[in-house]
């Protein structure tokens, strides 16, 4: 569980959000923390001299850069309504000028470079979790902003930069 969890929704303008969603990613989030926090503790062995292994360094790049894009990504969107506004608007700057999802983007990288940099079935597990998920939102939200905005640039794509 980031700390993204408890910090994201107190930012949040826009309508309410229903408490069963609320409820049901509380409890997915804290068996997913559990499992990730089990491996970890009780089933993963590293060596002396991890910290300076090339997988756990470039997981460790590829976290930061996605949690970056992440964070940069969700404030670019809190900015986009004014208090008690309710419209939807284009997203731009950062990677939204090459997709849709630059905040999607950004929590898959997040967790793939932790599957990365502990090399764990776990982690590599919820990445891809993340991926079936995140994914098809990215490209519903793209498909919803090229039909609502005529404005909307057509060379943005939904999730992957120049490709997807």
């Amino acid at each position: 569980m980031s700390l993204r969890t408890f910090i994201y929704p107190f930012f949040q303008r826009g309508k309410p959000f229903p408490m069963k969603i609320m409820f049901c990613g509380t409890l997915f989030c804290i068996y997913n923390g559990f499992l990730q926090g089990y491996y970890m503790i009780y089933c993963a062995e590293y060596p002396d001299d991890w910290c300076k292994d090339i997988r756990f360094l470039s997981g460790l790049l590829l976290f930061l850069s996605g949690m970056g894009i992440n964070i940069y990504s969700d404030f670019l969107l809190r900015q986009l309504r004014k208090p008690g506004e309710f419209t939807y608007k284009i997203p731009q700057g950062g990677l939204f000028a090459y997709v849709s999802g630059a905040n999607f983007l950004g929590e898959i990288l997040e967790w793939f470079g932790y599957a990365i940099a502990s090399w764990s079935l776990p982690a590599l597990a919820f990445a891809f979790f993340t991926l079936s998920c995140i994914g098809p939102r990215a490209y519903h939200h793209h498909r919803y902003y090229l039909k609502t905005f005529t404005a909307y640039p057509k060379s943005r794509k939904a999730l992957i930069p120049f490709i997807f």
